[in-house]
């Protein structure tokens, strides 16, 4: 391998995992650094969030996933800077700093929850983007069921027991209906002092309909199998304040309501990796107002034909955020990189799937719209695919055969860490946990 060119990975997401396998059989070294050990299947953290999946599930080991490719290692740290003139990366890991010298460079950095400007409403809403997301709303969730076991003080309770979710999105409609469903059947007679499926769910979407970008039809089919659930869908409607008691929000005529809630739970905006400014203050690309970088058609930042930006990080001709576009722009920056030609890059579109509930959901193929239970088998079929590793794909099936055959969920454990560990550290501060001297190391 010597002498091969060195091709860095910035992100374990779908793009820079993607991106990584591709170069298997090639005469490269690449070098995957990301801030998490884990690839992160996204699209399933809802369930979660919800007890029906283990967080191992859908979060395989990095390192494990690439065991058998020679040719990629993998870096866990941080990365606090990209030079795009000297070609180095710079991360951190507790205290170490490395300097990553590359050829080729891949950002796949991925996005976090937007709160348009609200930053302060995280602390109440927590989003849905990382494994400690969706281990902290689990504890949330199930959590206010066992508060409201436990208050005596009516209105209190009624509070425990009102869920709200922000977002009218995929992730917005399967995190409502898969607490609907775990109010009304799987917890339905595990309490003796309140009836869960009293639960009230709301969600709130600020655009005039749910799942926009499905298409009118689905979208109505959608919101009236939530319905049937029980989930208050309310349309037109945005949230102008939020704090621990509860949710302001207005309609579109300016009228203003308060809802009183314990959960909540925000499913609304993304906001792209900070690394996307840092790559657009150096190349001059433009960033828009998700803070994703405008890069050329094939996938490189301008004057720099040797980085390449994909998944939630780049803007190219309003294409989705989702795992199909990242999957596709990683591999097609690696065989760039291999052919050392560069072509436009071109997304397959493979359609949209959102679930609603047990044997139902929606998807969009192309001209082809499917609702129900046919719907939700193509749904089942394409994320189980999408597994990484034969291990987590036979768990995962295991774990839907008890919660969508049954009416149990495996995974209902929670502890208070889980609640307040995001808070408290924030509480605390960068002083914790204490570091030795920063130390600079280079990585070859």
């Amino acid at each position: 391998m010597v002498g091969a060119p060195r091709v860095v990975i910035v992100g374990s997401g779908f793009g820079g995992l993607f991106a990584a396998q591709a170069f298997k059989q090639e005469n490269v070294r690449v070098t995957l650094v990301s801030r998490t050990s884990h690839h992160l299947f996204q699209p399933l953290l809802y369930q979660v969030a919800t007890g029906i999946l283990s967080e191992g599930v859908i979060a395989p080991s990095t390192r494990e996933v690439l065991r058998r490719q020679k040719n990629a290692r993998v870096l866990l740290g941080d990365v606090t800077d990209i030079d795009l003139a000297e070609r180095i990366v710079t991360s951190e890991l507790r205290g170490s700093k490395s300097t990553i010298p590359y050829d080729y460079l891949i950002v796949a950095a991925g996005a976090g929850q937007s709160y348009f400007g609200n930053d302060a409403f995280d602390s109440f809403a927590p989003g849905l983007k990382t494994i400690d997301d969706a281990l902290e709303l689990r504890g949330r969730i199930f959590g206010a069921f066992e508060m409201a076991e436990v208050v005596t003080d009516p209105a209190e309770r009624t509070r425990q027991l009102t869920f709200v979710v922000v977002g009218g999105g995929p992730t917005g409609v399967e995190v409502a209906g898969q607490i609907a469903e775990l109010s009304r059947t799987t917890l339905a007679k595990d309490f003796r002092s309140i009836d869960p499926r009293e639960a009230r769910v709301i969600l709130i979407e600020g655009a005039p309909q749910i799942l926009g970008s499905f298409g009118h039809e689905l979208s109505g089919k959608a919101k009236r199998e939530l319905q049937k659930l029980g989930v208050e869908v309310l349309t037109g409607y945005k949230v102008t304040d939020l704090d621990a008691q509860g949710v302001e929000i207005e309609d579109h005529a300016g009228n203003r309501s308060r809802v009183h809630s314990a959960c909540k739970i925000w499913a609304a905006g993304v906001q792209a990796s900070p690394l996307a400014a840092t790559l657009a203050e150096q190349s001059g690309a433009e960033v828009d107002r998700a803070g994703r970088i405008a890069v050329q058609p094939d996938l490189t930042l301008p004057g720099h034909p040797e980085v390449f930006v994909v998944g939630d990080m780049m803007a190219l001709d309003g294409l989705p955020g989702v795992a199909q576009v990242a999957i596709q722009g990683g591999r097609h920056a690696a065989r760039s990189i291999v052919t050392r030609e560069r072509t436009a890059f071109t997304y397959l579109d493979k359609g949209s799937m959102a679930t609603i509930a047990r044997f139902s959901a929606v998807a969009s193929i192309g001209r082809l719209q499917l609702t129900g239970f046919i719907a939700w088998a193509a749904w089942l079929l394409v994320h189980l695919m999408y597994i990484i590793g034969f291990k987590s794909q036979f768990s995962a099936l295991v774990h839907w055969v008890v919660s969508f055959l049954g009416r149990g969920r495996a995974e209902r454990t929670t502890t208070r860490q889980q609640i307040a560990a995001r808070l408290a550290l924030r509480q605390v501060g960068e002083a914790f946990p204490p570091v030795p001297q920063v130390r600079e190391q280079a990585v070859d």
